[in-house]
């Protein structure tokens, strides 16, 4: 029997996630305190999270930086040293709980990476690269803030981080419980949620190769951590040619995607096609100096894609 709630702060970011905020937050009901930060959503998301018992704060969003989970960081009054951070598409298991209790009984580190497990029409996407899937979401909130890729400039990317990475001021270590991921929206989200995505990887995409945006992020490192040898990887990966059907066939066939099932076949698809999004985007912003929205000198000829 739990006798009394773990001191932490919990930073949920939403916006119309009425589908998944129930379950997300019948997961967090061992924290001691949750705000949701919301950006006026228009379905039942701020009703649903009230009811809860979590605090709803509305982000304003300047159309620049900060982006909601930095912002949140910065201005919400949390009660306690710890925060975690959590997506609506997110939950915590009891299993987790208990370490997370332990880990801010006795810590050893200044902020922990969790586990994701994630699932995709109802499969557990195990292979693929996709599992170990680490993301540093616990640590206590006065050293901990999401990095700056410069990519603020692009349009239609939404208000909240995509893939930024939190740079701890201090010491990290690593969970063992995995956290659980699935959206239990439709496809068609899932497809809109990364036509946005795209639009920001394109920008980090034209960052790498023009090496803008290096200063203040967590940086590339092969002998680093794994967020480091990642990002030391995507700096290789931008150049190479042919990444649509790259993508496919790393995630589906070298690290065998093929084993979870159609699942891992329709999402190594998806994936392929997310890149061949990006690769658009990337040329579009080339074409243009970086800038979107401009209208081009052709001289009478027409631009082709990639």
């Amino acid at each position: 029997m739990i006798s009394s709630k773990i001191p932490i702060s919990v930073l949920i970011p939403a916006k119309n996630e009425e589908q998944n905020l129930p379950a997300c937050l019948a997961s967090l009901e061992r924290a001691a305190e949750i705000f949701v930060v919301d950006s006026h959503s228009t379905d039942q998301s701020e009703v649903i999270a009230t009811a809860a018992g979590a605090k709803v704060v509305q982000f304003e969003f300047n159309g620049h930086w900060p982006k909601k989970k930095n912002w949140a960081l910065d201005n919400l009054p949390f009660s306690h040293e710890w925060v975690l951070i959590v997506d609506c598409d997110e939950r915590i298991p009891p299993e987790l709980w208990d370490e997370i209790e332990t880990a801010i009984q006795n810590p050893n580190f200044d902020g922990y990476y969790l586990n994701r497990r994630v699932f995709f029409l109802g499969t557990w996407i195990r292979h693929g690269g996709k599992y170990p899937d680490w993301n540093l979401r616990l640590f206590r909130h006065a050293k901990g803030r999401y990095e700056n890729l410069q990519t603020s400039d692009i349009p239609n990317t939404g208000d909240n981080e995509v893939h930024e990475h939190v740079m701890i001021d201090g010491s990290v270590g690593y969970l063992k419980q995995d956290m659980l991921h699935e959206d239990f929206r439709d496809l068609y989200h899932w497809l809109a949620r990364h036509n946005r995505y795209s639009n920001w990887e394109a920008r980090v995409y034209y960052n790498l190769l023009t090496g803008m945006g290096d200063s203040g992020t967590i940086g590339a490192n092969l002998f680093g951590d794994a967020v480091q040898r990642k990002r030391f990887l995507k700096k290789i990966w931008v150049r190479l040619p042919f990444k649509p059907a790259l993508r496919f066939l790393l995630f589906y066939v070298i690290q065998l995607g093929f084993l979870d099932g159609r699942a891992g076949y329709i999402y190594g698809r998806l994936l392929s096609q997310y890149e061949y999004q990006i690769g658009v985007k990337l040329f579009e912003l080339r074409q243009f100096g970086g800038q979107l929205n401009v209208s081009p000198k052709t001289d009478g000829q027409p631009i082709s894609p990639p």
